[in-house]
């Protein structure tokens, strides 16, 4: 028989004892660590490469999806656990993700569990698709978090000046400081409050409130100039979506 490992992330004891009283049925699944908040929760799939991840959405500082974002979890199922969000609960079944709603039953809870033990539970969750589609409308994300080595960082989005993307990463740039984020910049943009900040070209994205005035550059490019004097290109559909924002704001 196979041995799984699992591991347990929630910020409540209850929720954590009734999954450990679930599991405690089945003698193939070995809980090797639980964890009351997403940093521990970082850290112990990195020491434990769990097999099996049980995973609340709704913990304070680092999320359910904070923390699936920072771990390697290419050979981890995950099962989200999660008190009643509509919003939530559609993402999920947009993106055939697997979850567990509370109070669940042992029904529930055993068909969650056989699903999360096959292969189909593997495929790859675009997780910044699947945050975004979990906001209420009109809710974006207030920081970004970012991974750097065995440290993880969390940048208030207001002290975002812009991000350029790098292939796969985004570099982000804050306060003067820069950090490399493995994420697509399309994913990024999808997170962040469309009225505060612009796509202004296909390697681009600006805080509104860094933008000090655009300027010609050549005969028929633009630059934004920045509060800190960086200097950034602004193609012809991102000068449009710049240029109506300043007016709205103006």
């Amino acid at each position: 028989m196979r041995k799984w490992k699992a591991l347990i992330v929630d910020d409540e004891e209850l929720a954590r004892r009734l999954l450990r009283e679930m599991l405690a049925q089945h003698a193939e699944i070995e809980i090797a660590a639980e964890c009351g908040n997403g940093m521990d929760a970082v850290k112990a799939a990195a020491e434990h490469k769990p097999d099996l991840l049980f995973l609340d959405v709704q913990m304070p500082k680092l999320t359910g999806f904070d923390v699936l974002e920072l771990i390697e979890r290419e050979n981890t199922a995950v099962i989200f656990v999660t008190a009643y969000d509509q919003y939530a609960m559609k993402a999920f079944d947009v993106h055939a993700v697997d979850y567990l709603l509370k109070p669940y039953s042992r029904e529930r809870f055993e068909a969650a569990l056989e699903r999360a033990k096959s292969e189909k539970s593997k495929k790859a969750v675009d997780v910044a698709e699947l945050a975004a589609a979990a906001r209420p409308a009109g809710q974006h994300a207030e920081r970004i978090v970012v991974k750097d080595g065995t440290k993880v960082s969390l940048i208030p989005v207001a002290k975002l000046d812009y991000a350029e993307a790098l292939d796969d990463y985004v570099s982000l740039v804050s306060e003067g400081r820069k950090v490399l984020k493995q994420q697509t910049i399309s994913g990024l943009e999808m997170a962040l409050d469309p009225a505060q900040f612009v796509r202004i070209h296909r390697s681009y994205i600006v805080n509104l409130a860094r933008v000090a005035r655009i300027e010609p550059y050549g005969k028929d490019s633009k630059v934004a100039i920045l509060t800190n004097g960086v200097k950034l290109p602004v193609s012809q559909a991102g000068y449009g979506r710049l240029k109506k924002l300043l007016e709205e704001k103006g």
